[in-house]
């Protein structure tokens, strides 16, 4: 039973990973081909009896055949008579046929591949939204980059390959099956001949799936280099360290090439080596049958014919299959892939959450990343369209306690609570609905300035009255309408164009624009000048009061207005109050303020 388990998982891998995906439609593929080799050994078959046949009469010794002689005795019990013309006629039926599965198992192959494709970019986007946020920041950004675009591709490629080659083992096994049925010694013969002939291409597979598996990992890095040298390019290309950074992508570049270049080379010894092997198994096996059995050339040749095709089919199947273990590798890393976006899965409760209505109770949390500590016990209360600053040195857990209240990960200990009911039993997808999320770095997208704050909504009348609310709430109205194509202007990458300010405040009406409870700022402005740091401050007081929020600061100076303040110190709550209140209440903040003001 162990034995039967390792060669399932063994050979049978890759299979059941596309039946994942393709369930009952693989063996249709299967079975189509089936047919295909079936007809097209009935069709060889029947050249046998015509060759011998002069005129009208039939002379030809069904016996020759030996158990491939029921196709002629069964027309022949069916009383059709066997001419030249009615056996021309059944080959020519036998031929159609085959044509027609032939069509067939193509049409299948090719429907089906892009259904594969399909569902696997469809499931591994799907999983990827579900991607917890605390797995995503450990993952490697050049992998799932390269696995979403290339991989892909590299996969479907292996989809074919591995198809294909199935086909052809399926026709292989047809014809040998024929040929036993003829003769059984030179089928067995030839097969034996076939299976040292493929033990001789071992080595040359386990060095294209070696090759493919290092492609794939010198493709993520490469993909992982490139992502970098985008985000980055401002910076490299004003201090020249773009040369120098390019210098890197030159050598995976070149990884890449000896990598495609050496598979390629093994491609090449492989179909080189392939037909001669296989002609000097089958002129020996040829020779051993007439010296020593003292077989009829009808018969050898009955059974040489079912098994060139046999052969053909099994040079197919070889290539095809070295095509695929050439995708091997990124097949695998698919598979991965896909296994470590369900372990990272987010898990949500039942409840929908609706309308914030009362307060955020923050109870005895604690998370820690790893052996570290970053939040120890604590609590806290926030009250409906309250405004709270969340304060503290580098490292004391601001934006992990933001995190937190958003949903984005979870306390290892304690609890949020919205309106009294846990965080944990809320479909947190629902709360994070009603989230206004604004971090130091502007999400902006390359399209227009209706689709950045609308998120690609419908350009109704009613949308657009909302659009052009939130761009009021935002203060960037009047900027969007000195513009010559106005909400339609093309934004650029990542919005290049656009100032830290209008960038910002895009940002601002693109969150005010969904109807949110809660706007929660990450520093959204620490990275603005003072001029466009106080008038985006003015937009968020503008706010006060119309939506909860909460905002981890930097600048002190511009959170005197706020409702409450939290001061964290090494991951517990030190202080909490208002502006004046900390002033008098807590040296720390004190001192936090005066350096501010004097440096």
């Amino acid at each position: 039973m162990s034995f039967l388990k390792k060669a399932i998982k063994k050979y049978f891998q890759s299979f059941s990973f596309f039946y994942q995906y393709l369930k009952s439609r693989t063996f249709l593929i299967i079975g189509v081909s089936l047919l295909v080799g079936i007809f097209d050994g009935f069709g060889l078959t029947m050249f046998f009896p015509l060759l011998q046949m002069t005129g009208d009469n039939s002379d030809f010794d069904n016996s020759q055949l030996g158990n491939m002689s029921f196709l002629v005795e069964g027309f022949q019990s069916v009383g059709i008579s066997l001419t030249t013309y009615s056996v021309l006629i059944i080959i020519l039926i036998f031929f159609s046929l085959k044509g027609f599965f032939k069509y067939l198992a193509g049409y299948y192959r090719a429907v089906y591949q892009q259904f594969f494709v399909a569902k696997l970019r469809i499931s591994n986007a799907d999983a990827l939204s579900n991607f917890s946020y605390y797995s995503f920041v450990s993952s490697d950004s050049g992998r799932i980059q390269n696995t979403f675009t290339s991989e892909v591709e590299r996969v479907n490629g292996a989809f074919r390959a591995y198809f294909m080659a199935i086909q052809s083992a399926v026709l292989v096994l047809v014809y040998i099956g024929m040929a036993f049925f003829v003769n059984a010694e030179f089928a067995l013969l030839v097969s034996l001949g076939g299976l040292l002939s493929n033990i001789l291409f071992k080595g040359l597979y386990k060095a294209t799936k070696k090759a493919s598996r290092a492609y794939t990992s010198e493709s993520h890095s490469f993909q992982g280099l490139l992502l970098q040298n985008v985000s980055n390019f401002k910076y490299l290309k004003a201090t020249s360290l773009i040369f120098k950074y390019s210098s890197k992508l030159k050598h995976r570049i070149r990884e890449i090439e000896l990598l495609q270049r050496r598979m390629g080379i093994l491609k090449a010894r492989m179909q080189a080596l392939r037909e001669p092997i296989t002609m000097l198994v089958v002129v020996a096996v040829i020779i051993i049958q007439m010296e020593f059995f003292g077989e009829g050339i009808v018969t050898i040749s009955v059974s040489l014919l079912l098994f060139y095709r046999a052969m053909t089919a099994l040079l197919a199947a070889q290539n095809e299959w070295n095509s695929f273990l050439g995708s091997e590798g990124s097949l695998q890393n698919m598979k991965s892939f896909s296994k470590e976006l369900k372990a990272g899965e987010d898990h949500y409760g039942d409840k929908p959450f609706e309308r914030f209505q009362s307060k955020i109770e923050v109870e005895n949390l604690c998370f820690n990343y790893g052996e570290t500590s970053i939040l120890k016990n604590v609590d806290l209360t926030i009250n409906r369209n309250e405004t709270v600053a969340v304060i503290g040195e580098s490292g004391s857990g601001k934006t992990t306690l933001v995190n937190l209240i958003a949903g984005l990960i979870k306390p290892d200990s304690g609890r949020v609570l919205f309106d009294g009911v846990s965080a944990s039993e809320l479909d947190v997808r629902t709360l994070q609905k009603r989230i206004g999320y604004i971090t130091q770095e502007p999400v902006i997208f390359s399209d227009t300035i209706f689709n950045n704050v609308s998120f690609w909504e419908e350009k109704t009348e009613e949308n657009l009255m909302r659009f052009r609310e939130a761009l009021k709430k935002a203060s960037i109205d009047a900027f969007v309408d000195e513009l010559t194509d106005k909400e339609e202007t093309m934004l650029g990458q990542n919005g290049i164009n656009l100032s830290g300010g209008q960038k910002q405040r895009l940002s601002i009406a693109r969150e005010l624009y969904k109807d949110v409870d809660f706007l929660m700022m990450d520093e959204a402005t620490s990275a603005l000048d003072s001029e466009t740091e106080k008038a985006i401050q003015q937009n968020i007081d503008d706010l006060r009061g119309k939506y909860t929020i909460i905002i981890i600061a930097h600048r002190l100076s511009t959170i005197k207005n706020v409702d409450k303040i939290i001061l964290l110190k090494r991951g517990e709550i030190e202080r909490a109050g208002s502006f004046d209140a900390l002033m008098a209440q807590s040296e720390d903040f004190k001192k936090m303020v005066m350096l501010q003001e004097f440096s």
